[in-house]
């Protein structure tokens, strides 16, 4: 069984190698998460109207 404290101390140098991303990376990031959730949006707002009246037409429709 390993030493607790040991354990503690390794995962303490682990964290220093963390590298945490940039202001920027993180803005840049968040900017294009919500630019391609919009596109998305708008992509199948487009669709369900598009497929909306479609289904209308053909049930509209009298044989």
């Amino acid at each position: 069984m390993r030493n607790p404290l040991r354990f503690l101390q390794e995962v303490k140098q682990e964290a220093f190698k963390i590298t945490w991303p940039t202001k920027k990376d993180t803005v840049t990031g968040s900017l294009m998460v919500f630019g391609l959730a919009t596109l998305a949006a708008v992509f199948f707002l487009l669709l369900d109207q598009i497929l909306r009246f479609l289904l209308n037409l053909v049930l509209t429709l009298n044989f």
